[in-house]
């Protein structure tokens, strides 16, 4: 098992009764009860609905990508593919000259700087497309790892046959309420990665605040999460050390995907010290800054001499991350991710899983 780096960080009660007010005056609660969070949490509130987080799964209906690309193409071999809006629908086709298949998109995946894959459904199950949208492209190719499999059939060519524990997992970390264990609950899903997905169910919560029921009024403090705890809970979606490090296939380079991994495997990684978690750079209700200068101040809180033997760079004090978290492209991917394994990174160096 893993050898852990050891380092030598309340709720206030005000005005009760004027909280208690603005929850009897919210609107009813929602599925997700995003709008009622919104009344004490006005900050969060209007910054995160139009992150990539709060949009990792659209409804075909609302989603940007395939409103605003009203026919996508692809060809792959025998095999012609197009998505073609029709109304509030993208209609999903694969022809191979003599056989076509066709299904209506049922949700669309993703709204990160990479692209978009597509969810359809046949004969009572759920398939993932064999094509996505990426960004980069402004167009359709292979979904990642697709080209590694040659289809047998029009079936086969139209897209990936998502077992149980897939489903779960996908339709779990891109929507709120959309998973009972391995249970799909889509009749009370709600689209994206709202409040509740991260901090558990509000019901209580709000009722407690309308009661003044200390008891009910608590919820989860993931501030006070240790660097260890944290990413543990967001490898819940983006893998943790445990899930990668104990796989016989570390994927390769492909495992630069899976941030809490690569960052526990820095040697600067410190499972106390909270000023290498994950949300000491990364503010899960702002979108995520592709700018490196928007680090520097990360890095320099212990290179910058407040952590003993974290030593100075000798080259720079700007743009950190732009050396020491390389970004690294998978072959297929058409984006390069940021490799969150921190490192003096040097020419032509083997890929270090």
């Amino acid at each position: 098992m893993r050898s852990r780096r050891k380092s030598n960080c309340g709720w206030l009660f005000v005005a009760l009764l004027v909280i208690q007010n603005l929850c009897l005056a919210a609107p009813p609660a929602t599925p997700e009860r995003t709008t009622a969070c919104g009344t004490c949490h006005a900050a969060q509130m209007k910054t995160y609905p139009a992150t990539s987080m709060g949009h990792a799964l659209e409804s075909v209906a609302d989603g940007e990508i395939l409103k605003t690309h009203k026919l996508l193409t692809f060809q792959d071999g025998k095999y012609s593919y197009r998505i073609e809006r029709q109304g509030d629908q993208s209609i999903y086709s694969v022809s191979d000259g003599e056989q076509t298949l066709t299904a209506p998109i049922g949700w669309a995946f993703g709204l990160g700087a990479a692209g978009q894959t597509y969810v359809f459904a046949k004969d009572g199950e759920f398939y993932e497309s064999r094509v996505s949208f990426f960004s980069e492209l402004g167009g359709l190719d292979l979904t990642l790892g697709a080209a590694s499999v040659a289809p047998k059939n029009i079936l086969q060519a139209a897209g990936h046959l998502m077992d149980r524990q897939t489903k779960a997992r996908c339709f779990g970390c891109h929507a709120t309420n959309a998973t009972q264990g391995l249970d799909l609950t889509l009749d009370k899903m709600t689209l994206g990665v709202k409040c509740e997905r991260c901090h558990g169910p509000t019901e209580n919560h709000l009722e407690g605040l309308k009661k003044g029921d200390v008891k009910l009024f608590a919820m989860k403090k993931l501030s006070q999460m240790s660097t260890e705890q944290m990413s543990n809970y967001c490898g819940q979606c983006h893998r943790t050390w445990e899930e990668i490090a104990l796989n016989t296939n570390k994927l390769g380079i492909q495992n630069v995907r899976f941030q809490p991994y690569r960052l526990t495997n820095s040697k600067c990684y410190d499972a106390e010290d909270p000023r290498i978690s994950c949300v000491a750079c990364h503010n899960p209700h702002v979108e995520v800054s592709r700018n490196a200068a928007d680090y520097d101040s990360k890095c320099q809180d212990c290179h910058g001499g407040g952590r003993p033997g974290a030593r100075a760079c000798k080259v720079a004090t700007s743009n950190c991350s732009s050396c020491h978290m390389p970004k690294i492209e998978i072959p297929g991917s058409h984006h390069k991710f940021s490799d969150h394994q921190i490192r003096i990174v040097r020419a032509n160096e083997k890929y270090p899983e």
